[in-house]
């Protein structure tokens, strides 16, 4: 028999025992008489066209005795082909849970190539999050089998806030840090604190070096539809933190409310949690965790004694507020979304001393 090149395109099932069929059918021979020639059963022969048994190691090196193709050929052909119908039929099982995920917005942001089929949709999500099999995301992604700690206002869907949280991982891990050192990473943070009367879009690379520093990412992740929160906090292993932020609402105040709650965790509780914070986690039912985060974040940002002088004179015009703001060397917008959220003045009060905050995935 005459050696053949065959090329096997596993976006479709076909076994390769066609090529078999179409080899046999070339040089005129019956299944019997290649099952002879091979010393198999025609049964055998008849299964492996069928694609019922595989072909294996000592039958490929029989078949290339008799047909002329590599041994080693026939079984790539049957290597494939089997691994296509395990994706195939795990794809059809997980289909529900494959529709489950924004795929159209984690392509569009690029990190997942646009699949071909729907087996590679499969084969992408899995390979975005870095693990083998839906299993794997569950024990590693799954609100039920990680331990998350959030606020009474996170409303986000399991499934978004998974791709988002695997996002910031793959951006932190962009980013190369010191290993974590508390003492480093508290002296960060009151560097952070001196930056934040700048726009936060000149000095955000600063931020992420002095995180850095101290072994902390910070990432600014936008959110994904359904992922409602402002930030989130994780440990990639004991040597790295990651803060991730959404800067959903685009105002100075908030974005940097948020670093520092992030922070606080990373300072002051379990690294075995994922802390995911919502719009409003300082609400009444907040837990012990929550109210710490905010306490440590307003303190750092105007010290309680300040801040406690400041509030009780209950001036809240433009002009002490601006006042306040210089002599804290902090941003008038910062304090302004404190005395909202502290409901000493209306949401609607002196929101033109915010600055906006636009910032892209950084």
């Amino acid at each position: 028999m005459c050696a053949k090149e065959y090329c096997y395109d596993p976006d479709y099932t076909v076994p390769p025992g066609w090529i078999l069929k179409d080899e046999l059918e070339y040089n005129n021979f019956s299944q019997a008489e290649f099952a002879r020639k091979c010393g198999r059963t025609p049964k055998l022969i008849s299964e492996i066209i069928s694609g019922k048994a595989p072909i294996e190691t000592e039958t490929a090196i029989q078949f290339e005795r008799v047909t002329g193709i590599n041994a080693d050929l026939w079984l790539r052909m049957e290597s494939r082909y089997r691994r296509h119908l395990a994706q195939k039929k795990e794809s059809e099982e997980a289909q529900e849970w494959i529709n489950s995920f924004p795929l159209a917005e984690l392509i569009k942001r690029n990190y997942i190539d646009k699949p071909k089929s729907k087996i590679e949709k499969m084969a992408k999500l899995l390979e975005f999050f870095g693990v083998g099999s839906i299993d794997g995301w569950k024990n590693n992604y799954c609100k039920t089998n990680v331990q998350y700690r959030h606020s009474q206002s996170y409303k986000s869907n399991e499934f978004a806030l998974s791709s988002w949280l695997r996002i910031g991982e793959i951006e932190a891990d962009k980013q190369k840090c010191l290993d974590y050192n508390k003492s480093n990473f508290m002296q960060a943070a009151n560097i952070i604190r001196g930056l934040t009367n700048q726009p936060v879009e000149e000095c955000i690379h600063a931020a992420i070096d002095s995180c850095n520093q101290a072994g902390v990412a910070l990432v600014i992740t936008p959110p994904l539809k359904k992922v409602a929160l402002s930030g989130a906090t994780q440990w990639i292993h004991p040597r790295k933190a990651i803060i991730q932020l959404t800067a959903r609402h685009k105002t100075n105040d908030h974005f940097w409310f948020s670093f520092f709650h992030e922070a606080a965790h990373i300072l002051l509780h379990s690294r075995k949690k994922v802390y995911i914070e919502g719009e409003n986690s300082s609400q009444k039912g907040e837990d012990r965790i929550e109210v710490e985060a905010n306490e440590w974040a307003s303190n750092i940002l105007v010290p309680k004694k300040d801040w406690t002088s400041f509030t009780y004179k209950a001036n809240f015009s433009k002009a002490a507020v601006l006042d306040f703001a210089r002599k804290k060397v902090i941003a008038p917008g910062i304090i302004v979304g404190m005395l909202q959220h502290k409901e000493l003045i209306p949401y609607s009060h002196l929101n033109n001393l915010k600055q906006k905050v636009e910032l892209k995935e950084i």
